[in-house]
């Protein structure tokens, strides 16, 4: 939900004053406190374009998002900032996972997994760890002696350093 007003404290290379990362990070954090939600990702561009991605155990609605968006901009115009832009939103499927904690809420799902050297891998989410995902996958196999492959289900450890982007697979 895009509003204009407000701004606070980081002066820009063009001489405005910018909206602090750390300020927009609590005033979140003080919002959602007690419930199941947490912030993805917190940025301030040029202009005070303010930019919060939410994601939760459970849903983030778009009543949850109308509400902290409120209260960001109701906390900045209290400070005394008359110009910004703030957008509040859920992390959708379209989103890639960044956190641990969307990881685990995906156990049992398909995910697509893009690794650093560009190789893509599809397969349901097992287990996650602080340094590593383990997929489930299926490969049509030719047995030794076998006359037709058979699909053959395989699981791997990934390590999340050589993990570039993962996002759940959209069903239709």
């Amino acid at each position: 939900m895009p509003r204009r007003r407000g701004g606070h404290a980081l002066p820009s290379s063009f001489g405005k004053v910018m909206i602090d990362r750390a300020l927009i990070e609590k005033l979140v954090a003080d919002n959602i406190a007690g419930t199941d939600m947490f912030i993805v990702n917190a940025e301030v561009k040029p202009d005070n374009i303010v930019s919060v991605i939410l994601d939760s155990d459970t849903a983030v609605s778009i009543d949850n998002c109308a509400d902290i968006n409120r209260h960001i901009c109701s906390s900045l115009e209290s400070l005394g900032e008359d110009t910004f832009e703030v957008t509040v939103y859920s992390a959708g499927l379209s989103e890639p996972l960044k956190l641990q904690r969307q990881y685990i809420k995906h156990i049992g799902e398909e995910v697509e997994i893009i690794r650093k050297s560009g190789e893509k891998q599809r397969g349901i989410l097992r287990r996650v760890d602080d340094s590593s995902i383990e997929i489930e996958y299926t490969v049509k196999k030719k047995a030794p002696g076998a006359k037709k492959k058979e699909t053959v289900s395989l699981n791997e450890t990934i390590g999340l350093d050589s993990v570039k982007l993962t996002r759940p697979v959209i069903k239709i």
